[in-house]
């Protein structure tokens, strides 16, 4: 029996840095039935600098035997506020996502696992990946999206041990809360661009290629 690996981008939203400075982020979907992933549904939250990252370890772990998909081009002139060019960013970085997934040799990878499943910084990914903190790929996985089943007693405690949060790093939400709503709008994820419009009021003066 043939297994399945789905994965979607989508609902872009903008954050800020400051009054000056902002980047835009997307959620990126997973469901599966897949040996390779323990988990088989996520949601987590991640920026185009953290795409290229992942390129860049995937590229560096496979020692060049896989050819990878290029990720969207840098765009000098890409704008926060314009939704055509979030469009055609956000189904570039689906498309090589789904191109990477077709590979057996980058899914044995621990930080595509990471990127996909984790809340982690990418700087938090690599040091897990090598083996660097006090937490597993494995732990730092099973404990995305499971935040809301802990009493604020142990949820300190599972930050200060585990998975530290990090104010710069992707949102990790819960899947079972989003996965009916996903197959359902699948096909709608431009619509969320109408947040963009709320955004233009703000003086975001910001135009940039790698956010």
């Amino acid at each position: 029996m043939q297994q399945v690996i789905s994965v979607w981008v989508r609902d872009p939203r903008i954050r800020k840095n400051d009054f000056w400075h902002a980047y835009i982020d997307y959620e990126i979907c997973l469901h599966t039935d897949s040996v390779c992933f323990t988990k088989k549904i996520s949601i987590v939250r991640r920026r185009f600098s953290e795409f290229v990252w992942l390129r860049q370890k995937l590229q560096a772990n496979s020692q060049l035997m896989v050819r990878l998909p290029e990720l969207p081009p840098k765009n000098l002139f890409f704008s926060l506020n314009n939704s055509q060019q979030i469009t055609e960013r956000m189904k570039g970085l689906q498309t090589f996502l789904e191109q990477i997934l077709q590979s057996p040799l980058l899914l044995s990878d621990s930080c595509l696992h990471l990127f996909l499943q984790s809340q982690l910084s990418a700087s938090k990914m690599e040091a897990c990946a090598a083996g660097q903190t006090h937490y597993s790929v494995a732990q730092a996985v099973q404990r995305c999206g499971l935040r809301r089943f802990h009493s604020e007693e142990d949820l300190q405690k599972d930050l200060s041990t585990s998975c530290d949060y990090d104010s710069d790093s992707s949102e990790c939400l819960d899947p079972e809360l989003r996965i009916k709503d996903l197959a359902i709008n699948k096909a709608e994820s431009t619509a969320s661009l109408d947040l963009m419009g709320t955004s233009q009021d703000e003086t975001l003066g910001c135009s940039c290629g790698s956010t």
